[in-house]
């Protein structure tokens, strides 16, 4: 699938704060556990507990959020698919973060390592 402009526009203003409880529903529903979303948050962005929770408290995009963080230097080894789109070819860097986040949300929902999950073995 080929990601519009419309499509990265609306990832940009969409705001952590609506997303993030769905990440939390995610992976509790399926036995993991809200700290474990938190490491694999602090992996990507580099945030802290106390900087990811006054983000969402802030309300800030994921413009602002990813603006803010600074990412892992292996998350480009995040790859396939996530919500139909490929990772790897996602051009705007700003979606492609996004679904980093997406992906590895996913993973840990779907029960993998999480040394897998954070591409460290």
């Amino acid at each position: 699938m080929k990601v519009t402009e419309l499509h990265n526009q609306r990832m940009a203003k969409l705001t952590v704060a609506s997303v993030y409880p769905l990440y939390v529903v995610k992976v509790e529903k399926k036995g993991r556990t809200k700290a474990e979303l938190h490491q694999v948050i602090t992996w990507l962005t580099g945030f802290d507990d106390a900087k990811l929770h006054s983000l969402i408290e802030e309300n800030v995009t994921f413009e602002a959020f990813f603006r803010a963080a600074k990412i892992n230097p292996n998350a480009h080894l995040i790859t396939g698919l996530i919500c139909g789109y490929r990772i790897e070819d996602i051009e705007n860097p700003l979606t492609r973060q996004v679904r980093y986040l997406d992906k590895l949300v996913d993973e840990l929902a779907k029960g993998r390592k999480m040394d897998k999950i954070l591409r460290t073995a």
